[in-house]
């Protein structure tokens, strides 16, 4: 029986185009830019961002050093920015709706930079942060470790006190579907910029069908 639904960030949530954030950070002077950013795991000082080992400050340093020229926080989040290529209100409105009968929470790779701009107002036309929709948020770079690793999936499980066999786990990564499913996840896997809801909607009339069957 499913009681908690979870959900990625980018390609999932929001719509994402990792080719206009390459553009970004090559005009900052970031030689071969594409071999730093993937839509689902970053390298280099990429990766080190999203599990934690640099902070934002760290960053910035390391970036500059690899575009020689200084980059504040500001120019490394318009470049990082450039990744988010749409928000679906509709899209959030259906997570929200969810939270009445289902835990809803976020497990996403990502990093302060991001995160500075969707936890703020400025993240939704009507003003609400991405906090708002999700019961709780589980990020890589305050998580220390990034999806496809399990630990990040099982210091999530442990938090929330729940079986991964009662979880849906919406994401857009091959790889992380993959471990999921080992893990025991009932998994989604939607493509970047589709509309998801339908499918979702299949799958928890399922789970509750079958739960009915049951008794």
């Amino acid at each position: 029986m499913i009681d908690t639904v979870i959900f990625d960030l980018g390609g999932v949530i929001v719509d994402i185009d990792r080719d206009r954030s390459v553009k970004a950070f090559e005009a900052l002077g970031l030689k071969e830019a594409g071999s730093y950013l993937d839509p689902y795991h970053q390298s280099g000082i990429f990766l080190e961002l999203e599990d934690g080992r640099l902070d934002a400050e760290g960053f910035c340093e390391r970036l500059g050093r690899l575009c020689g020229r200084p980059v504040s926080f500001l120019q490394a989040q318009q470049a990082w920015m450039k990744f988010i290529a749409g928000v679906s209100v509709e899209k959030l409105a259906y997570v929200d709706s969810l939270r009445k009968d289902y835990r809803v929470c976020l497990l996403s790779n990502t990093n302060p930079f991001i995160m500075e701009w969707a936890r703020s107002p400025r993240f939704t036309p009507a003003g609400r942060a991405l906090d708002d929709y999700f019961d709780q948020l589980f990020l890589s770079y305050i998580r220390k470790c990034v999806k496809p690793h399990r630990k990040i999936f099982r210091d999530m499980t442990d938090t929330l006190g729940t079986a991964p066999e009662n979880a849906l786990f919406i994401d857009d990564g091959p790889a992380n579907i993959a471990t999921a499913k080992t893990m025991g996840f009932i998994t989604l896997m939607p493509e970047n910029r589709t509309n998801w809801i339908p499918d979702v909607q299949k799958v928890l009339a399922n789970s509750v069908t079958s739960r009915n069957r049951e008794r």
